[in-house]
């Protein structure tokens, strides 16, 4: 897969619809983005996914969204995205790489596993606190977070 990767600072509609796919919570997502390192993969002249980084902590940076465009799902896209995020991180000489996804997200935590991470807790009942509908996923309604940490 050979992607173009560049960091841009003002999301456009494109971006947003990308980002809500991952992140329902368009009050969320305003709120990370002014903090955050936004990069936006291209396949040739085509957007294929983006990748919000947030610094959270001294050496810590924190992977807040993550998403591909629906029909380039399933080719390895997210998978280069989170290589390519690690690849930064450790560039701009993070520690600790740590992303956060619903207990109900099989595919991403086996994405997620598979590319090193482990997981390190629960956010008990995440989605009920921070969004105002329930997020239904696989038949569940989703409320937990785990998260998740790559030391680098």
């Amino acid at each position: 897969m050979d992607l173009l990767y560049r960091i841009f600072h003002h999301p456009t509609p494109q971006h947003y619809q990308l980002l809500l796919d991952a992140d329902p919570s368009k009050k969320l997502i305003d709120a990370y983005l002014p903090r955050s390192i936004c990069i936006e993969a291209y396949e040739q002249d085509t957007m294929a996914g983006v990748v919000i980084l947030l610094p959270t902590r001294p050496g810590t940076i924190e992977i807040v969204n993550l998403a591909v465009v629906p029909e380039l799902r399933n080719k390895g896209i997210g998978k280069a995205l989170i290589e390519y995020s690690i690849k930064w991180a450790k560039e701009q000489r993070y520690q600790v790489i740590e992303i956060g996804t619903g207990s109900t997200s099989f595919g991403q935590l086996y994405l997620y596993q598979k590319c090193g991470f482990r997981m390190v807790s629960i956010d008990t009942d995440f989605f009920v606190k921070h969004y105002s509908e329930p997020i239904i996923e696989n038949n569940l309604t989703l409320k937990d977070m785990v998260r998740l940490r790559l030391d680098l």
